[in-house]
């Protein structure tokens, strides 16, 4: 797909049992939206597969390769220096609302977003920010405090932090736990040593001190990725649990 005035290339997964004209859908974002990766590529890839998985558990599944995604050329990578928050989230708001002009059966009052990484970062923020657009959250290995990232990625991206203070603060989601109205769940390998758990406590700590109920389910031995299949598939029916309940959507009858 290509969506709105930007362009912005976009994937729709939609449950294969589906009728033409069927009942409306409730939405998944499934970004990841961030520097030197794109999740919206011809050929399909584990994240394709993943978000067709949840395309099958009833949800019209959407991603979206916004502004500072690789490959549409410098310009555009460089629209989220020394912003990698307003703008990226602002794509996604963007996409989902052109997608759902396209496509009616997309139901904008049910809307979550999962994201793992970079994807984390973009779905705290969503629900932090557009309380309005983003109905629920799944946030794994989240960058919450910019200044706690990889120097040489961070810098790259958001300048020096003695340089541009500003620019740190505005894009560390751990200074906007107040804001939280949604439900959130946080997920955090404890051996990660990409983005260390400490992100994760710090949000989760600010979240408690501002008194905004939130869940955090910790992956023992787990580094930036659960290093096991049964892990993996075990949590992604966790991450859809938590969905259907905060969407308020029918659990599956056991049996």
């Amino acid at each position: 797909l290509s969506l709105g005035p930007r362009e912005l290339r976009a994937a729709l997964f939609l449950p294969s049992w589906q009728q033409a004209g069927g009942g409306p859908l409730p939405v998944l974002m499934d970004p990841y939206g961030g520097p030197a990766l794109r999740k919206v590529t011809a050929a399909p890839g584990w994240a394709s597969y993943v978000s067709q998985w949840f395309a099958e558990q009833g949800f019209a599944v959407l991603t979206v390769d916004g502004r500072g995604t690789p490959g549409r050329g410098p310009a555009w990578e460089r629209e989220i220096y020394l912003d990698i928050a307003g703008p990226v989230l602002a794509d996604q708001v963007d996409g989902l609302h052109q997608a759902a002009r396209l496509y009616p059966a997309l139901d904008l009052s049910r809307v979550g977003i999962r994201g793992w990484s970079f994807g984390g970062f973009l779905a705290v923020l969503a629900v932090l920010r557009r309380p309005d657009v983003f109905h629920a959250a799944v946030a794994g290995a989240p960058v919450t405090d910019q200044r706690l990232y990889d120097t040489h990625w961070r810098e790259r991206h958001l300048g020096h932090p003695d340089e541009h203070p500003e620019a740190y603060d505005r894009c560390s989601p751990v200074l906007e736990a107040a804001s939280l109205r949604r439900p959130l769940l946080l997920i955090h390998g404890l051996t990660d040593d990409n983005v260390i758990p400490a992100h994760t406590l710090r949000l989760s700590a600010a979240l408690l001190a501002a008194g905004r109920p939130h869940e955090v389910l910790p992956l023992p031995q787990a580094t930036h990725r659960p290093v096991s299949e049964a892990a993996t598939a075990n949590l992604l029916l966790h991450e859809l649990g938590f969905l259907r309940r905060a969407l308020g959507l029918p659990q599956p009858v056991a049996g």
